[in-house]
């Protein structure tokens, strides 16, 4: 079995170079140690230090060099939106007061389907939908993203 030996941010490499696919869900990309199964029915090897998610467009390089490119499978979620920017950012304080995966944009707000937090944000006058698309949430303050802070 091949090993996992870098994950390389999405947008740090050309997707183009990849020769398979890992694709799963929320759950199935946040991982320590697992064996991945590939689009081609090859399985791979994922050991880390600590829990990580891998993000849609990430690449997985093997111990062979070869370039697997991670895709984030749609799953039932709910669409949080407000009548205001500030009224969005104090939703985003309830869930994060939860401890909830969160998915934060721009004017919306994106968590796994729940039936008491939507009610909840409801009460707090969000406009809650129910969509299916990727998740891919907020890694939290010690999660490794690579950002360009300008420093």
């Amino acid at each position: 079995m091949r090993y996992i030996v870098d994950i390389l941010a999405a947008g740090s490499w050309s997707k183009e170079s990849a020769v398979d696919s890992f694709t799963a869900d929320y759950e199935g990309r946040h991982r320590r140690r697992a064996s991945l199964a590939l689009q081609s029915g090859e399985r791979v090897m994922l050991e880390l230090e600590h829990p990580r998610l891998l993000r849609e467009g990430d690449g997985l390089k093997l111990d062979d060099g070869r370039l697997i490119c991670v895709h984030a499978l749609p799953e039932q979620l709910m669409e949080i939106t407000a009548h205001t920017p500030l009224h969005l950012l104090q939703l985003a304080w309830h869930i994060g007061n939860r401890h909830l995966p969160a998915a934060i944009e721009a004017g919306r707000i994106l968590v796994r389907e729940d039936h008491v937090i939507a009610e909840m944000l409801r009460g707090l006058g969000a406009h809650v939908h129910h969509i299916e698309a990727a998740f891919d949430p907020e890694g939290g303050a010690y999660a490794q993203r690579h950002h360009d802070h300008g420093h």
